[in-house]
């Protein structure tokens, strides 16, 4: 008998358009310390199915219209709020996509963990801290007993994750739905993390939904995957007979899409090899105290060419988005300089920019930042996002030109012109990533810095962003440090890629070289981690 058995599930959302079907007529089953895989683009219903089974659908605008979804015996669309909150936490725990939203910013991390223990179990709060400092250390996340008493804003993206990863495997649920598990993961810990729950599920019999774009993740988790397309379920079956024979079309695009090859000939850096664009000497940038100082970049010196797409890759934690925030003037530099090349005789240094000149200079260099809820304001549409910077840098002469590019802007990223009148919330995690790759595109920027630009994206959709970011960069020769733990999307769209460790630059070298023939023991061990 299955633990979980969804039948006909069908769920409908009001919209200012009118009735949208998020979901149509989903069957699937879970048996016990089964995986079952979900894939689909952004839009798809594959998560949208699942937060109805824990009562997380807000209702309205969200509506049940169909279905059944049998838990033990229970009903989960019928059942009261009393019985909802004896299984959610304890038999069915949850890790969702986004870390930052899903973390209480007021709350000592420690506490969050240990709540669904105290909550559902009678163990003290010394026993629940050291399960949960033990839980930590397992996750990767050094120095626990530490960390423990520390507030979300004070760990990288990567490490919030591990923590909510933590939160949820806490109370050993019979069932747990991962979301996006390991988006923001580097490759080493990511691995580490897919291991875990999987010698957990062995372990305790736990059963998995694993909802994931990254198809590599679920070729290697899942027993049986779901395709799903428009929420709409278009293939299932066991895993490794879907991946190498697809019936559908739309499963085959689906796979073709991954990357897997070196940057297309097309695309590849042909401009001066002596240009430098973008210099970085002596970087170092340090946090906290004299008495508790972190460093978490380390004397270092970079060149970027003009034209070039510099990938940047390393561990969460190993400084590579204070580096770049550094060049963007968001964190300030200890020591070293940072210079821009403006024409053959004139170089900015940018940690000295103030007033109009910095004003000035922000135009020429725009972030795509990793956390797109984070940095979208969710009082403002899209449209009004992406005129914002039109108006602010006059570069629409009227209302009927902001419009014009604006929708110019969502087609280029693949965003409906129809939803230019909607906020971050009403978008997937895919879709609030295109947003803000829009809007830093919106200024015409002479470099882009991207931290982690495609980790949200559906493949699809990821590989239509990396084709356009190529497409820019060439036709009007932007120059692009891309930064991302994943080293297959690192390889397709970088020239030159930078390894860092521990807050220094370990390897840097032609990205097909580093890739086929590392140098440093650090190097070897991310690509060896690759899933």
């Amino acid at each position: 008998m299955s633990l979980l058995t969804v039948n006909h599930l069908s769920i409908d959302f009001t919209t200012r358009d009118g009735t949208v079907s998020a979901v149509s007529d989903v069957s699937f089953t879970v048996d016990k310390g089964e995986t079952l895989g979900i894939v689909g683009e952004s839009g798809s219903g594959k998560s949208v199915s699942c937060y109805s089974l824990l009562g997380l659908i807000p209702m309205p605008p969200g509506h049940i219209k169909n279905g059944t979804a049998i838990f033990d015996g229970i009903d989960l669309l019928q059942a009261n709020e009393k019985t909802m909150r004896q299984i959610r936490g304890k038999r069915i725990s949850m890790i969702f996509q986004d870390p930052m939203t899903s973390l209480n910013p007021y709350m000592r991390v420690g506490q969050q963990i240990i709540e669904p223990l105290l909550q559902h179990s009678n163990m003290s709060k010394t026993a629940a801290k050291e399960k949960a400092i033990a839980l930590l250390e397992e996750v990767g996340i050094s120095d626990a007993a530490n960390r423990f008493q520390q507030y979300p804003h004070e760990f990288s993206g990567g490490m919030r994750q591990r923590v909510v990863i933590a939160m949820a495997l806490i109370t050993e649920p019979e069932l747990l739905i991962a979301d996006e598990p390991t988006t923001a993961l580097d490759v080493t810990i990511q691995a580490q993390i897919l291991e875990l729950i999987h010698e957990l599920q062995q372990r305790r019999n736990i059963a998995v939904i694993f909802i994931s774009h990254d198809l590599d993740v679920i070729k290697r988790m899942a027993d049986r995957t779901i395709v799903m397309e428009k929420g709409h379920i278009v293939e299932q079956g066991n895993t490794q007979a879907i991946f190498d024979a697809p019936t559908q079309a739309y499963t085959q695009k689906l796979i073709a899409s991954i990357p897997n090859s070196a940057k297309p000939e097309a695309y590849r850096f042909t401009g001066d090899q002596d240009s430098h664009f973008l210099t970085l000497n002596n970087i170092s940038i340090a946090y906290g105290n004299k008495k508790n100082l972190f460093k978490a970049v380390d004397n270092v010196s970079l060149t970027v060419k003009q034209g070039e797409i510099l990938g940047l890759v390393g561990e969460s934690g190993c400084g590579k988005t204070s580096l770049s925030h550094s060049i963007v003037r968001l964190v300030d530099i200890q020591q070293g300089e940072i210079c821009l090349q403006q024409d053959a005789l004139e170089k900015l240094s940018i940690a000295e920019l103030k007033g109009k000149a910095l004003k000035a200079t922000r135009k020429d260099i725009q972030m795509i930042f990793q956390d797109p809820y984070a940095s979208l304001n969710p009082r403002m549409t899209v449209f009004n996002t992406l005129a914002e910077p039109l108006r602010l840098h006059g570069l629409a002469s009227n209302a009927e030109d902001i419009k014009n590019k604006v929708l110019t802007l969502m087609q280029d990223v693949g965003l409906e012109a129809r939803w230019a009148n909607k906020y971050p919330h009403e978008f997937s995690g895919g879709q609030r990533q295109r947003i803000a790759i829009a809007r830093a595109l919106a200024v015409e920027p002479k470099l882009i810095i991207a931290d982690e630009p495609v980790s949200a994206l559906d493949v699809t959709i990821q590989a239509q962003i990396l084709s356009l970011l190529l497409k820019l960069c060439q036709e009007r020769q932007l120059t692009m440090i891309f930064i991302s733990h994943d080293l297959a999307v690192v390889r397709y769209i970088a020239d030159r890629t930078a390894v860092m460790n521990q807050g220094k630059i370990v390897e840097i070298n032609d990205t097909e070289s580093l890739y086929q023939n590392p140098s440093d023991p650090y190097t070897k061990s991310l690509l060896a981690a690759r899933v």
